[in-house]
């Protein structure tokens, strides 16, 4: 059976819509990636190199960008064979075959077998929570793992693996959800004028691997964005202890996502100490600037991990900061009623004015008998007031000075 032409084929996939919110046809959440640890866990002792498929696992869809340095030619197929079929028909062509979603194993063994992919390489694409790393296999083939970002709408950094295998005139990608960040590079290769279509296949592994590595860059600017509206929400509002939850999360996503460039950084350091035969000389030119965006992509994690733990200092000193204006005026309300309540006291005490004899003491508070003496200790009173609030705004303890 012959496959559809590929050449009246539409465009992969319509570019991701960043106003909508992930659902699972498009985007994993962080769950689900709690859900993978767990599952690996579920696993633990397995015999090495055992393929399992993790629950929840999306459909797998093929797509295939076969070119030269002249032409371009993309199409989905609905069957693995005929995706096989045309690859061994064109050697002339390089081929980039993206499979996205892993819910079939009996798929994934016959890819396994068919471009002569090590158990345990595969493990780890169906894995699908590997830290970035590199290994050699083959004839100086690559296996290299990258992890994709996001910063999405709830407020929280979304990731995949990217899985990818060089071969002599193709390229082979695995991840496990339909939406990516790889567009720009399926772009550059429809374009007439790309490098990627001149260059070797390894080429086109440096640019998902670059294009991986500025995704970081919108995904840390949007923890930048979160990080000063959070600052603005301590410092104009009345926070309370969500917002210090919110702080608290995104200082775990911060560290979370310190974990995914600071391999990533070790990953393309390692790519560059290969030897020429593996990696040649005018392809580590391409990986130092990789090496670069890594390096700027972790001193951007460790800048907004620093500016998180001000933030909480922030928090904690707005909240006592708070608690001293609550305490300075129950202060200043018991320094008013202190002289008042001594007045009071001293006049509450309860001294006979007649002697046991029946004389007069005229010693023991004479003023109570006197016709004006409550009028006068209430503008004794009245005048005390006065004269301590007027003291304490001087002295700006009544205002902000």
């Amino acid at each position: 059976m012959e496959p559809a032409s590929p050449t009246a084929a539409a465009p992969l996939l319509p570019p991701p819509d960043a106003s909508t919110e992930p659902t699972p046809e498009r985007r994993h959440s962080v769950a689900d990636r709690a859900d993978t640890r767990l599952a690996r866990e579920a696993h633990v002792g397995q015999r090495p190199g055992t393929l399992t498929i993790r629950e929840g696992s999306l459909t797998p869809r093929l797509f295939l960008i076969s070119y030269d340095e002249n032409s371009c030619q993309e199409h989905e197929y609905d069957n693995y064979q005929e995706l096989l079929t045309y690859f061994h028909g064109h050697p002339e062509l390089r081929h980039w075959i993206d499979v996205r979603g892993y819910n079939d194993l009996e798929l994934m063994q016959q890819i396994m077998a068919d471009f002569e992919l090590h158990p345990l390489q595969m493990e780890d694409v169906l894995g699908d929570y590997q830290r970035a790393k590199v290994d050699v296999f083959g004839d100086n083939r690559l296996f290299l793992v990258s992890r994709m970002t996001e910063f999405t709408q709830l407020l929280e950094i979304d990731d995949d693996q990217l899985s990818i295998f060089t071969g002599p005139n193709y390229v082979l990608t695995f991840q496990d959800d339909y939406v990516d960040c790889l567009d720009t590079v399926r772009q550059r290769i429809r374009s007439g004028f790309s490098q990627i279509k001149r260059k070797p296949p390894l080429y086109l592994a440096y640019a998902l691997t670059d294009v991986v590595l500025d995704q970081y860059y919108p995904t840390m600017a949007a923890i930048g964005d979160y990080i000063e509206k959070l600052e603005d929400r301590i410092l104009q509002d009345r926070p309370d202890r969500r917002v210090l939850g919110r702080i608290l999360r995104m200082k775990k996503d911060i560290i979370r996502f310190r974990r995914f460039v600071y391999p990533e950084r070790e990953k393309v350091a390692e790519i560059l100490r290969m030897p020429d035969e593996i990696v040649p000389e005018e392809m580590k030119v391409y990986f130092r600037d990789c090496y670069d965006h890594a390096i700027q992509a972790l001193d951007l994690a460790e800048s907004y991990r620093e500016s998180v733990t001000s933030l909480v200092e922030l928090f904690m000193s707005n909240q006592s900061n708070r608690m001293n204006e609550v305490m300075k005026v129950l202060t200043i309300i018991s320094s008013i009623f202190i002289p008042l309540s001594f007045v009071v006291g001293l006049y509450g005490m309860n001294f006979q004015r007649e002697n046991p004899d029946g004389s007069i003491n005229h010693l023991n508070m004479p003023e109570l008998y006197e016709p004006w003496g409550y009028p006068v200790l209430l503008v004794v009173l009245a005048a005390i007031v006065i004269f301590q609030l007027v003291y304490f705004y001087r002295k700006g303890w009544l205002t902000n000075r």
